[in-house]
């Protein structure tokens, strides 16, 4: 507890623009949020108070971060689960707890776990041999294999096309899981906030646009999606929500198909396919995960306008203007773009900001969203 305020702290494990957007909806709410970060700066670090430096591989400095906290959380899965389970032990109050967030960070478990509570899934297999992934192809190439753990933003994934690339693959020694590529229409993600108390709220279910594994773009609500499928998502959100006992954010990751809705992949904090919620809904993902973490009654989850898009700003070649120079003349010719900047070194690819546009014609607002991130990442 905060003792000059009487209003509770929340501890953030990760200081990356995750904990940054955090820490915003933290003030507004009074609250304190204590990041901790590897690098004095990272994203979260530069605008954070409260922030020690440590890696969260290390479980003393877990520990000794953790004092102080009413509430624990991530802005990543990729803290030991062991360590999560030993902070438990000691009665840090951690959300989400370990026996949910490992759903999220071993792909395995998850599909195990899943296929055991009749969630649509795809057909997969662990595997250990090249000769393995070859009886699961069963001649239909590619099939997709992934890495059980550490993977994201496209890393860690690996369309595999024949048996010499699958023993190639095999022969890294990383621990695989091998799928189905899905034959999907689209992919959708369903967003929800789960409570200590069993409150849960859902988001309208958007539509997320992946270019070379990394989501380029997000619309919401998702267009074109009957009102049947998208009560479909939401209504299977809530339930591994509860299932699982996750408590704070889950975002469930959904491969669209002819036959219906497949689950991709589970990820428990603050989401990328969330953040148009900042300008777009009432409650901001990342106030309602704060308010989940506490305990608190969710916020409400509409939207404000029709249309909402969110378009990722990446990390363009060096060259042409500044980016200060960018945004005057971004805000000089689209006043209604709403610029979120992370702080970050630019790098090629790299998620370095977003940009939400909101109003009413798809049409337009996704335009001028595409536009307004295409000329921050390239300046020309």
């Amino acid at each position: 507890m905060d003792t000059r305020t009487g209003l509770p702290v929340v501890g953030m494990v990760g200081g990356g623009q995750l904990a940054r957007m955090t820490h915003q909806a933290a003030i507004s709410l009074g609250q304190s949020l204590r990041v901790l970060s590897e690098k004095p700066d990272d994203s979260a670090a530069l605008v954070a108070a409260d922030v020690p430096i440590g890696t969260h591989t290390d479980l003393a400095t877990l520990r000794e971060f953790a004092k102080g906290c009413d509430a624990v959380t991530f802005d990543h899965e990729h803290v030991p689960t062991e360590h999560i389970e030993a902070l438990e032990a000691e009665g840090v109050k951690i959300f989400p707890g370990s026996k949910a967030l490992v759903f999220a960070q071993d792909k395995g478990l998850m599909r195990e776990r899943l296929a055991a509570l009749g969630a649509p899934v795809p057909r997969w297999a662990r595997i250990t041999e090249a000769a393995e992934i070859e009886a699961f192809a069963g001649g239909s190439w590619p099939v997709v294999a992934k890495a059980t753990r550490g993977g994201y933003d496209g890393r860690g994934v690996w369309m595999v096309g024949s048996p010499e690339a699958a023993a190639d693959l095999v022969s890294t020694g990383i621990p695989l899981i091998v799928e189905e590529k899905v034959p999907l229409r689209r992919e959708l993600a369903a967003l929800v906030a789960r409570s200590p108390f069993g409150q849960v709220a859902a988001y309208p279910v958007v539509e997320t646009v992946q270019r070379d594994g990394i989501c380029v773009e997000v619309i919401a609500p998702a267009p074109g999606l009957s009102e049947k499928r998208a009560v479909e998502a939401q209504q299977l959100a809530i339930d591994l929500a509860n299932a699982l006992g996750v408590v704070g954010l889950l975002a469930v990751e959904l491969f669209e198909t002819d036959a219906g809705i497949v689950v991709n992949e589970l990820a428990m904090r603050p989401h990328n396919s969330g953040h148009w919620t900042i300008e777009g809904a009432r409650t901001s993902q990342f106030e309602q995960h704060l308010r989940a973490v506490l305990d608190y009654p969710m916020g409400a989850t509409s939207l404000t306008a029709p249309v909402v898009v969110m378009a990722n700003v990446l990390g363009g070649e060096p060259g042409g203007i500044s980016i200060d120079e960018r945004l005057h003349h971004l805000f000089a010719s689209d006043p209604g773009a709403r610029v979120h900047l992370y702080g970050k070194q630019v790098r090629p690819g790299r998620k370095i900001g977003h940009v939400t546009v909101l109003g009413d014609s798809l049409e337009e607002v996704r335009a001028r969203a595409v536009r307004a991130a295409k000329w921050l990442q390239e300046g020309v």
